[in-house]
């Protein structure tokens, strides 16, 4: 596997994404464990072609800034791309916009795991 590889996740934001609904606060934004989870499903996607049938990726480190809010019914779209692969920890640039405005960037660190081994 390579730096350079890229991904992408899209969401329009509903009731169920909101901070409130999410319980990480109390306004109707988007949630930050949301936006998370989304900047994660792009890192996932960037690497979906270059990972085997056997094996599979898992989080092991985030840092994210989340900067703007994002009201219900904003198209949310996170960006990834990887930057370092260091035998099998893979590190990400994120990022999060709603149109032309960064709502959110940082930088996920992901291990490449054979998935008998993990989940025995």
């Amino acid at each position: 596997m390579q730096p350079g590889l890229e991904g992408q996740a899209m969401l329009t934001v509903t009731d169920d994404d909101t901070a409130t609904a999410l319980r990480s606060g109390d306004v109707a934004v988007l949630g930050t464990p949301r936006v998370l989870a989304l900047c994660e499903e792009a890192t996932v996607a960037a690497v979906a072609t270059a990972v085997t049938d056997d094996q599979t990726t898992v989080g092991t480190r985030v840092a994210l800034d989340h900067l703007l809010a994002s009201r219900v019914g904003d198209k949310v779209t996170a960006h990834a791309r990887l930057t370092e692969v260091d035998g099998r920890r893979l590190t990400f640039e994120v990022e999060a916009r709603d149109g032309d405005r960064v709502v959110a960037r940082g930088t996920v660190t992901r291990a490449l795991v054979d998935r008998d081994k993990f989940l025995g």
